[in-house]
């Protein structure tokens, strides 16, 4: 099944849309999503990458196209049909084109075109069966094939294996630091309280030892 779908220009790795629903069946979403955002950014620096990939990453698989310095992304399981994802991201790809190609090199802020949402979930829904007579039609259409598309790892594209190392030792640190700051501040909170109300409490003990004393004598 189609999982997610993400549209960016690729000269910039800059969002133009995404399917709204995708991702809310899918743990981990936001650290695939965080992956196809790292392929755009990797895309944009001027990685000379084949215009159609696909990329697997733990139980599924990016498949994407690019066109016209657009980059039409999506993430179906590792079963789904190769041919239909690509076919899907074609059907894409044309209405995109079609609808948005004359701003897609002004567009300056994030998810510009967020409205084409509407077409990717009416598309997406054309796609989820593979049993349908549509397309086994189009599994079985020859003029289409997908065979020569390359398939690599997601860590091999993005040259992440040690980088990943590295991330996973800085959050490490990280959260060591956090933590001792959290206790270090405990500490001086602490430390102020006392400061604070260690002049009432003896005070109070003086008056409370007077009283005492004098309780005594009389």
């Amino acid at each position: 099944m189609v999982k997610l779908t993400m549209i960016a220009r690729v000269t910039d790795g800059l969002p133009l849309a995404e399917g709204l629903d995708d991702g809310r069946d899918i743990k981990e979403s936001e650290f695939y999503k965080q992956q196809v955002k790292a392929l755009f950014k990797n895309l944009s620096r001027g990685q000379n990458e084949p215009s159609r990939m696909s990329v697997e990453t733990g139980p599924y698989v990016f498949h994407y196209i690019i066109e016209g310095r657009v980059c039409y992304l999506t993430m179906c399981d590792r079963a789904y049909p190769k041919k239909l994802a690509f076919q899907y991201l074609e059907d894409l790809k044309n209405e995109f084109e079609r609808v948005n190609g004359a701003q897609i090199e002004t567009a300056a802020r994030p998810y510009a075109f967020i409205k084409f949402d509407t077409f990717i979930q009416k598309t997406k829904k054309l796609y989820q069966d593979t049993r349908t007579q549509r397309n086994i039609s189009k599994l079985n259409d020859e003029l289409y094939e997908v065979h020569q598309i390359m398939t690599r790892n997601v860590q091999e594209v993005l040259g992440v294996g040690e980088k990943l190392d590295q991330v996973s030792q800085m959050s490490s640190r990280l959260t060591s630091e956090t933590r001792a700051y959290a206790d270090k501040a405990r500490d001086l909170n602490r430390q102020a309280l006392i400061r604070k109300w260690a002049p009432v409490a003896i005070v109070l003990g003086v008056v409370f030892l007077v009283f005492w004393v004098k309780t005594k004598l009389w």
